[in-house]
C-alpha cells in the first residue's frame, strides 16, 4: 500500500481545528503538508478548498482534509477542480461511506458544526478506510469526471 500524505487547509473558522487535526495526523504516523490558514484573521475558504484539491490533483499528496464553519463552502471549492471528490462528513458513518462507495479523496468538516473529539474520528476513519471498488461504484465515479 502507498503512504498516505495528507494536506490540510482551513479558512479563518476552521484554523482551530485544523490545529487539532495536525496532531491527529501525526499520531498515526502520516506525513502531511499544512496550506493554510495560519491564524484566525479572515480568509476566504474558496482559496484553501482549491489549493488541496490542485496539490492532490499534481500528486504531491494522496488525500486532503479541508475545514470551514460548516464544511460546505469549502468542499464546493474543492470540487471544482475536475477528480476531486471531497465529501462534507458530520461523523464517521458519513467518513466511511464516503471512503468505501465514493473513493472521496479530500473530507470536509465544519468547525462549527461537529465538536474536536468527532472531527477526530471521521479523520481516523476517512484516511484508514479503503475504497471498496467494484463495478457497480466505479461506474458512478466515472461519471463524475
Amino acid at each position: 500500500m502507498t503512504q498516505i500524505i495528507v494536506a490540510l487547509a482551513a479558512d479563518h473558522a476552521g484554523f482551530s481545528l485544523k490545529e487539532k487535526l495536525k496532531s491527529e495526523v501525526e499520531s498515526m504516523n502520516i506525513k502531511y503538508i499544512d496550506l493554510g490558514t495560519n491564524n484566525t484573521d479572515a480568509v476566504d475558504y474558496s482559496d484553501y478548498g482549491k489549493k488541496v484539491a490542485e496539490v492532490l490533483v499534481e500528486g504531491a499528496v494522496n488525500r486532503g482534509v479541508v475545514i470551514c464553519g460548516t464544511g460546505i463552502g469549502i468542499s464546493i471549492a474543492a470540487n471544482r477542480i475536475n477528480s476531486i471528490r471531497a465529501a462534507v462528513c458530520h461523523d464517521a458513518t458519513t467518513a466511511r461511506l464516503a471512503r468505501l462507495h465514493n473513493d472521496a479523496n479530500i473530507i470536509s468538516m465544519g468547525a462549527r458544526i461537529i465538536g474536536s473529539e468527532v472531527a477526530k474520528e471521521c479523520l481516523r476513519v476517512f484516511l484508514s478506510t479503503p475504497f471498496e471498488g467494484g463495478e457497480r461504484h466505479l461506474r458512478r465515479i466515472v461519471k463524475l469526471g
